[in-house]
């Protein structure tokens, strides 16, 4: 079995398929068509050729300048240098995960296929607009199963298509909902800090995401009421963020690991105390009241949690003003933005979230907001079991198949 994806957030919901196949005694191997296809490396399944990254992440939703940049870098001719690893192959089913990048080249594979479209949604528009030709290619007959990302969607496109479109999940949730030991937190309550994983916009994020903190009212910036915790990405290293934090106030204080989540790093600016975290995504999050977020999958993965997510709209170039608008679409009310530009959107934010850390912690508003939003994530995420679910469904699609095919 293949799969294919188009994307950071698309290879952690690919990786994770192809780990529930490959217990299922399914020999499976990847073609990640943009970005190394780290969530596959770190799931031990097998890439097809040479892969590189880009600083945009994807081809795709970006700004103007993003695609101004895919082709400077040269991720077109990459693309087509990926799909020679297509020759003389003849897998007996080909996963696409994502848009319609994926879907094109299943189909060009001339393999029977299913799709996980996780790229689309109707709750963008109410009425999902697939891009050509994408409609045709999900009605032709070797597209044996499609799923979505939402039950609005399935329902939408299971009447455009004039066949059935199903909803079992969303893999990705799988990964942020399994058990993970605990961050120790002596706070009140406890904030997120997401800055997304692509270079160098993440380091712009978490620059932007610092001048954020340091406008929280001065009660919010004593560590005993508000615990302020990162989740970073190993490129993001402490020394290079310590010396992006110094200009606005904030000093580096070395912490025994860097990885063991035991005794963190952390940024010092007054009273207040930002932990550094690599690799204890899943936990940070599960322990958060609120996340700030400039990211994408993972602000996703949130909402599913039943998490409210403070919002800060970026330069880009994938997290854009344009992108942020289209994620609260998605996400629903289940997502948090200020209003305002520069430094005035900042000031905005840090209100907004002193608001709903209040809230929160209201013993009667509290409660009723945290069952609002988990109710949220069951209608625009899913339960967890994603990845289980669709495993167990394209276990049925590869038996239905004749011997040979």
């Amino acid at each position: 079995m293949l799969l294919l994806s188009n994307g950071h957030g698309e290879d952690l919901s690919g990786a994770l398929l192809a780990r529930e196949l490959r217990q299922r005694g399914v020999t499976v191997e990847a073609l990640p068509l943009v970005g190394h296809g780290h969530a596959y490396r770190q799931a031990g399944i097998p890439v097809l050729g040479p892969t590189r990254d880009f600083s945009t992440g994807g081809l795709g939703y970006t700004s103007l300048g993003g695609r101004l940049t895919e082709l400077r870098e040269g991720q077109y001719v990459d693309l087509v240098r990926r799909l020679g690893n297509l020759r003389g192959r003849r897998d007996r089913l080909i996963v696409a995960v994502g848009d319609l990048l994926p879907v094109l080249v299943a189909w060009l594979c001339r393999r029977p296929a299913v799709v996980y479209l996780v790229a689309y949604s109707s709750h963008y528009e109410g009425r999902l607009r697939l891009p050509w030709p994408c409609g045709w290619l999900l009605r032709r007959r070797r597209m044996l199963g499609i799923w979505s990302r939402d039950p609005l969607t399935a329902d939408d496109l299971s009447t455009q298509l004039a066949r059935p479109v199903h909803f079992l999940g969303n893999p990705f949730l799988d990964l942020v909902a399994s058990e993970d030991a605990p961050i120790p937190n002596d706070a009140q309550q406890s904030l997120a800090v997401l800055p997304g994983s692509r270079l160098p916009e993440a380091l712009r994020n978490f620059e932007r995401l610092l001048g954020l903190l340091g406008r929280l009212p001065e009660r919010l910036q004593q560590p005993r009421r508000l615990a302020l915790r990162a989740a970073l990405v190993s490129s993001l290293d402490a020394e290079r963020l310590g010396r992006l934090a110094a200009p606005q106030g904030w000093r580096l204080q070395p912490g025994r690991g860097v990885a063991d989540g035991l005794a963190p790093q952390v940024l010092i600016r007054g009273e207040q105390r930002l932990q550094l975290h690599w690799g204890r995504f899943p936990a940070v999050l599960r322990g958060s009241d609120l996340v700030v977020s400039m990211t994408g999958t993972a602000a996703e993965q949130a909402v599913g949690l039943g998490k409210p997510v403070l919002q800060v709209e970026g330069e880009g170039p994938q997290f854009t003003a344009g992108f942020a608008e289209a994620q609260r679409r998605l996400l629903g009310p289940g997502l948090l933005c200020a209003h305002g530009e520069g430094h005035d959107h900042l000031q905005a934010s840090a209100d907004l979230m002193a608001r709903a850390l209040d809230r929160l912690a209201d013993r009667e508003q509290g409660p009723a907001w945290r069952a609002e939003l988990t109710e949220i994530g069951q209608q625009r995420i899913g339960p967890p079991g994603g990845s289980q679910r669709m495993a167990a469904a394209i276990m049925e699609v590869l038996s239905s198949l004749p011997p040979g095919v």
